[in-house]
């Protein structure tokens, strides 16, 4: 079992991954607290990721980003789903050593369809696929690095993702002791 104050699990990977969504399937299954740093961030902010990225630009809000992933990893014993760019910071990245993170890992293909081309999504500003495809050449090695974890999303349901997640966790735990 995870030490008490400490995620039982952390999701990060690219957006349309579905990490919010397995993440609130997961708590379920697990009967834990569920919690999305970026939904702390327009929590404390008062407004949208949108309009932060707009009003105060991406390094104000990466600085936020960087605190509320500190908050969250030292205070929530849930499951925790973060931002798609959270570990792009070396600060998050070694506060996640130690940490059950699980990489959910999504193609181009199947992040476009999830994503949307009409994405009102700060990064995707411009050719949404091109976009995408630039985020996820940047960023899945990152994300590797983290990840005790890797599950891949591709052409599956987010329940299906969920359910490997739990079992392939539950597993790790069970190995612990």
């Amino acid at each position: 079992m995870t030490r008490p104050g400490r995620p039982r699990a952390v999701l990060v990977g690219p957006m349309g991954a579905g990490k919010t969504t397995v993440a609130g399937l997961l708590g379920r299954a697990w009967g834990v607290d569920v919690r999305d740093t970026d939904e702390d961030i327009e929590a404390a902010e008062g407004r949208p990721i949108a309009e932060i990225f707009v009003d105060s630009g991406e390094a104000y809000f990466r600085e936020r980003e960087v605190e509320a992933v500190a908050d969250a990893l030292d205070s929530h014993d849930g499951v925790l789903a973060l931002g798609g760019g959270a570990v792009l910071d070396p600060a998050t990245r070694e506060a996640l050593v130690g940490h059950r993170v699980v990489f959910l890992r999504v193609g181009l293909s199947d992040a476009v369809k999830r994503v949307g081309l009409g994405s009102a999504r700060p990064l995707l500003l411009g050719n949404v696929r091109s976009r995408i495809k630039a985020l996820l050449d940047e960023r899945t090695p990152i994300y590797e690095s983290v990840a005790v974890v890797t599950v891949d999303t591709d052409g599956r349901s987010a329940e299906e993702v969920a359910d490997e997640v739990r079992v392939t966790l539950d597993g790790l735990e069970a190995a612990d002791g």
